[in-house]
């Protein structure tokens, strides 16, 4: 060390600073986020607050699109469960749609899984009227805006996990952990069966909630983050071990085998995994998510979910990785025109 000071981080304070009040959670790409300093005197803490308040404050705003008992669940657990979802003659069109059907697939490789995506692009849904009819179910819709804090239309995809992938070290999506530091959400409308052999999805009940065990454990996390953390909790998705649950005042983390049909809404700000498989498995779903500016105070004026754009938008990102790679990187391969269930 020469005691020379880089002027680039005078340069960069300033936008620094103003990703404070966004979405941004990389502990190591931000100095101020992941400034031990601060984060002792409450900065990553008073964003966790700050966060949840807001989402609170959407919520109540969102009220009137779900049904109390909905809302009852969710507040409680983190999640909402619905069983039959949709009508069995409608289910099993829309299913007929997805599986039968080739259509350009990415993959992404983690561990011994492969994630495969198939957008729910333009083409795809001029050619599936029932997909058209999922989308537009108020159900769907009023759970995915109430849970999300925000009235705009998710990104949207048909995902599979296959799992126990040949000579490949363990998956990360296994390990307990919440997405960011702000309320988010993500909705699973599971097209097959999912045994607990297989895989599947795992939640903490109540964890979405910022009590002050959490708080706590978040303002730990985020001191040590400037010391060292493993690679994903110092990309803002903070992993915990089973065994600390206890002392957050939280239950075990439940599994949920399901029937297909099953659709789950999670806050993935709520400790969840994929479940750990004991076979090679398969599993497809509806996959939706979202995730916005946890700061804002309204809860619309979102251009990219206007019809006509919304439905491009996953199509024009992989373009977009694909041209630029070498700068915003694109772990998303392009594999051809695949059925979600193909080996």
């Amino acid at each position: 060390m020469d005691g020379r000071v880089n002027p680039l981080r005078y340069l960069l304070a300033p936008w620094w600073a103003l990703q404070l009040a966004t979405g941004a959670k990389a502990f190591g790409d931000n100095p101020l986020i992941g400034s031990r300093r601060l984060n002792e005197r409450g900065l990553h803490v008073a964003r966790v607050r700050i966060a949840h308040r807001m989402a609170a404050w959407r919520r109540r705003r969102l009220g009137s699109l779900i049904d109390p008992a909905d809302a009852a669940a969710f507040a409680r657990d983190g999640y909402v469960r619905v069983d039959d979802f949709l009508p069995p003659d409608l289910f099993a069109r829309l299913s007929s749609e997805i599986l039968d059907r080739p259509a350009p697939a990415r993959e992404m490789v983690q561990g011994d899984a492969i994630t495969r995506r198939i957008a729910l692009d333009p083409a795809l849904l001029k050619e599936s009227p029932a997909v058209r009819a999922l989308l537009r179910d108020p159900r769907w819709r009023g759970l995915i805006r109430y849970v999300g804090s925000y009235d705009t239309e998710p990104l949207v995809y048909v995902q599979t996990i296959l799992s126990h992938r040949r000579d490949a070290g363990p998956d990360p999506q296994l390990a307990l952990h919440a997405d960011t530091f702000h309320p988010t959400v993500k909705a699973w409308l599971f097209l097959t069966d999912v045994s607990d052999e297989d895989g599947p999805f795992v939640y903490v009940p109540g964890s979405h909630r910022a009590t002050p065990q959490r708080l706590a454990w978040e303002r730990a996390r985020s001191v040590q983050a400037a010391s060292g953390l493993d690679r994903l909790s110092s990309r803002g998705s903070l992993r915990i071990e089973e065994s600390e649950l206890a002392s957050l005042g939280l239950p075990p983390p439940r599994r949920f085998p399901v029937k297909a049909n099953t659709l789950i809404v999670a806050d993935t700000n709520g400790f969840h995994a994929r479940g750990s498989s004991s076979r090679p498995s398969t599993r497809v779903e509806i996959w939706a998510y979202g995730r916005r500016n946890p700061f804002l105070p309204w809860t619309g004026l979102d251009v990219t979910g206007i019809p006509g754009i919304a439905e491009r938008r996953v199509p024009f990102y992989w373009r977009l990785c694909d041209r630029f790679s070498r700068w915003l990187g694109q772990p998303w391969a392009d594999v051809g025109p695949k059925r979600p269930a193909d080996e």
